[in-house]
């Protein structure tokens, strides 16, 4: 049977990365574009849980380690994307992997 992936009503908001690896490094010079059907430009943007950039852009270049959301208005809030300043990672692409999937790993 059908099954809705959010409460009835409720508007979804993703964060897309580029360059799309995960975990993201802050030294890969990341942008994240806040995707959603709420009010465009009017995207608030959040870092470690504390208002970040207010009404602005649907992109922003992140410039400091943390944790990242955002929302627009008539939207619920995106799930975080962690962007870590490590020196040494290992990444995987950010599509979904399934069993049996040949993957190239970044270091």
């Amino acid at each position: 049977g059908w099954c809705p992936l959010s409460p009835t009503g409720a508007q979804t908001t993703q964060l897309l990365v580029q360059p799309s690896w995960r975990p993201a490094v802050l030294w890969d010079r990341v942008t994240l574009t806040c995707q959603g059907s709420g009010t465009a430009g009017a995207t608030t943007w959040y870092k470690d849980g504390w208002h970040w950039l207010k009404k602005g852009s649907n992109h922003v270049t992140v410039t400091e380690s943390g944790t990242c959301t955002c929302d627009r208005p008539g939207t619920e809030l995106s799930p975080p994307v962690i962007i870590l300043n490590d020196s040494l990672v290992l990444q995987v692409p950010t599509r979904t992997l399934l069993e049996g999937d040949t993957v190239t790993l970044r270091c």
